[in-house]
């Protein structure tokens, strides 16, 4: 082995990492060096920047050392593995949404059927229809009429009393109501039923003052008594709550007390000339009435369409 600038070597192998060219003779020459060196034998390998080897053959596949080194094209695996990233769609939710159904500058108009709770002695089914405009989302004012007479209907009950015990219960029948009101909503939300639907709710109050048109019914002396109807004063309050199908129709159910003072029958029957005297056939004080009622129906608003003033 020759680690000299220049020579040469005989013998089973020759190998020069010199820097001039050499040759070598034997069984195999390696050649190191740069400037190129030929070797005759059994093998030639040259690792320098431009020799030839001669013999068993050229370096196979070019150059090794660039190849190790990275000189070489490769294939990256990975590039074609990869997942291809898609874009996600984002929805936007808005933590405080806007009202469902807005109800400022709208009219509403409600058809119900009512009927009265508290008289056991005579039901006062009655059909109804309110008209409210609302001013604000909030506050409306408005009017609802109720037509009592040709459905009410007295019950048994006042009947077997009076024939058994001789004593009867004084009872008055409606002809209709007139009342104006103003109602206010404090709460409204939504609802979702059956993990499917989502309804949207409201709460409101509801009072005012009208009018009735009633009169007593003779039970205690019906062959001589006849009672007209008049008219009375009467306030209302009471609460509902309203669920939206849609942005302009809704269903609502409501409670509301009626009340006013009612000239009820006398219980005493005056005797001679005087039991043909209206004056009478009443009771000397008006009695402190309540007609609790339960309002059933629907509720439209007008217009179907409406704008929100703000965005989302």
């Amino acid at each position: 082995m020759d680690f000299s600038g220049e020579g040469g070597a005989e013998g089973g192998a020759d190998m020069d990492f010199g820097e001039g060219g050499g040759e070598g003779e034997g069984g195999a020459d390696m050649d190191f060096s740069e400037g190129g060196g030929e070797g005759e034998g059994g093998a030639d390998m040259d690792f320098a920047g431009g020799g030839e080897g001669e013999g068993g053959g050229d370096a196979v596949g070019g150059d090794l050392i660039g190849d190790l080194a990275g000189g070489g094209e490769t294939v990256d695996d990975t590039a074609t593995d990869r997942p291809t990233r898609t874009r996600e769609a984002r929805e936007e939710i808005f933590a405080v949404q806007q009202i469902y159904a807005l109800r400022i500058n709208r009219v509403e108009i409600s058809p119900s059927f009512a009927a009265t709770l508290n008289d056991p002695f005579v039901s006062h089914p009655a059909i109804a229809i309110g008209l409210n405009y609302w001013w604000t989302n909030v506050l409306a004012i408005g009017a609802n009429f109720l037509w009592y007479e040709g459905l009410e209907n007295e019950s048994d009950l006042n009947f077997f009393v009076r024939r058994s015990t001789r004593l009867a219960v004084p009872v008055s029948a409606y002809q209709f109501g007139a009342h104006l009101a103003f109602t206010y909503v404090p709460l409204y939300g939504k609802f979702a039923m059956f993990n499917e639907f989502i309804f949207q709710w409201d709460a409101y109050i509801v009072g005012g003052v009208g009018i009735m048109r009633t009169r007593p019914v003779p039970v205690v002396d019906p062959e001589i008594r006849n009672f007209d109807y008049d008219i009375r004063v009467a306030f209302n309050l009471g609460v509902g709550i309203r669920v939206f199908v849609s942005r302009w129709l809704a269903v609502f159910a409501e409670f509301r007390d009626y009340m006013y003072l009612e000239q009820l029958e006398a219980l005493q029957v005056a005797l001679g000339e005087d039991r043909s005297n209206p004056q009478t056939w009443t009771q000397g004080d008006p009695a402190f009435t309540n007609n609790v009622t339960v309002h059933l129906g629907l509720t439209f608003f007008f217009p179907f369409e409406f704008e929100y003033q703000l965005p989302r």
